[in-house]
């Protein structure tokens, strides 16, 4: 039964709250995956080339990772749960609009749509959930386990899509965030905290311009980068563009008296370190998924239940690291946990490299232990760099560390991928990122 008292939840209810909470964020995950499996489907079906469906399955996290900050600034300037109700009405209307859509204009404004309710919608979850635990080893606790939903909402997205697309129809996987927003819309004001909204702070429309347009622009420059050469135009004006704009936006940022980002927030050692362990680790899971997805459909004739089918592993692994995780950062520490899972990856990440796309080596010795090894330390980077970002966060900032949160997730695998495409060959990319991620495991055990 849920209890509420004077706008606060008590233990009784801090459960149901997290259990919402935590299916909102999986659906906002899960939606950005849930295109990567179905690609050549919908490719047909619409008779588009492969630069139009890069840039489809990119469009919900560009506007997801350009608007994630704004999102915070707004959750923590009018409250969690207004913010958190708005962001689910967009990103539900949205989400059902894209099954609906009828040619590919209104299905790439639709998955922008979606990314534009995410964005909202991801910080004010995690506001709420800072209300929802107020004592500071309860959420300790709860954001241990927060911190693996994202890679676990990424994996259902890329499993349940592939095999939706392959009983029926791609178009049938968003009713999965269609049904979460509604749940969540319906069942709030039963089971999540009220949050008072913020005093005095405006939303900073000067630099939430600034910092949406630039970090779209070179996300999409980033993206395109697939099918045109980096000195191309196509590449280059939104790219230089949005250089510009984020460094107009850092400029603007310092003189402003209630910047969008407080300059200080990322001085500190371990909430920095904890923002590019959560980047690298969501680059360091989604790019095998892409390149491995591409590599079993495209040059081993798999289908794309087949494909799904090899990730099972994956998610397996995945819900029993999760599980592990929490109680490992309570034992551990969360800086030594992030290290730790960091340098795992970074093994799993080169098995896949030195023998998962190899053509002639069976599943079960190719990529089997790569697709275990990943999946045990990404859960554990994740839950510790979850907690390291938000230590010491004030309640009231809790809209912001979830945007930055957010955005390393979202931005990671961008700037990765594009900078990988470079080096022209898929093993050498995913060797690349073990190396990053490597590199990263031995800067934390420098931090902690």
């Amino acid at each position: 039964m849920t209890v509420m008292r004077n706008g606060n939840t008590t233990a009784a209810s801090a459960g149901p709250a997290f259990a919402l909470l935590g299916t909102v964020q999986l659906s906002l995950i899960f939606t950005l995956t849930s295109l990567v499996v179905p690609l050549p489907h919908i490719g047909r079906e619409f008779s588009l080339g492969r630069d139009d469906l890069v840039l489809l399955s990119a469009a919900y996290g560009l506007a997801f990772a350009g608007l994630l900050l704004f999102g915070g600034r707004v959750t923590d300037r009018f409250g969690g749960r207004r913010a958190l109700d708005a962001g689910l009405l967009v990103f539900g209307v949205a989400s059902l609009a894209v099954p609906l859509a009828p040619g590919p204009p209104a299905l790439l404004a639709a998955r922008f749509a979606q990314g534009a309710g995410a964005a909202l919608a991801a910080p004010a979850a995690m506001a709420v959930l800072r209300a929802a635990f107020p004592r500071t080893a309860a959420y300790g606790k709860a954001m241990a386990t927060w911190g693996g939903l994202s890679v676990l909402g990424a994996t259902a997205g890329q499993l349940l899509s592939g095999v939706i697309s392959a009983v029926t129809s791609w178009r049938l996987a968003f009713a999965v965030p269609v049904a979460v927003a509604a749940l969540a819309l319906a069942l709030a004001p039963r089971l999540l905290p009220a949050t008072p909204a913020g005093t005095g702070r405006s939303p900073d429309l000067p630099g939430a311009a600034l910092a949406t347009t630039g970090i779209t622009l070179a996300g999409y420059g980033l993206v395109r980068t697939d099918a045109h050469p980096w000195a191309s135009a196509a590449v280059l004006a939104p790219l230089l563009t949005g250089a510009a704009l984020l460094t107009g936006f850092l400029i603007a940022e310092r003189r402003a008296h209630d910047p969008l980002l407080p300059a200080g927030f990322l001085r500190d050692r371990r909430r920095a370190f904890a923002v590019s362990a959560i980047g690298l680790t969501a680059a360091g899971t989604a790019i095998p998924f892409l390149l491995l997805s591409l590599h079993l459909q495209q040059d081993r004739g798999w289908s794309a239940l087949q494909t799904s089918a090899a990730f099972v592993p994956f998610a397996a692994a995945l819900l029993v690291s999760g599980r592990a995780a929490g109680p490992l950062v309570a034992g551990f520490g969360a800086p030594a946990v992030t290290a730790s899972g960091l340098a795992v990856a970074a093994t799993g990440l080169a098995l896949l490299a030195l023998t998962g796309l190899a053509p002639d080596i069976p599943y079960a010795y190719g990529l089997l232990p790569g697709l275990l090894l990943l999946p045990a330390g990404a859960a554990a980077s994740f839950a510790g760099a979850a907690v390291l970002a938000t230590h010491g966060v004030e309640p009231q900032r809790a809209g912001l560390a979830g945007g930055v949160m957010n955005t390393a997730m979202e931005l990671g695998p961008t700037v990765v991928l594009a900078a990988l495409l470079t080096l022209g060959s898929d093993t050498t990319s995913l060797a690349a990122t073990a190396v990053a991620l490597a590199a990263a495991a031995y800067t934390g055990t420098r931090t902690g």
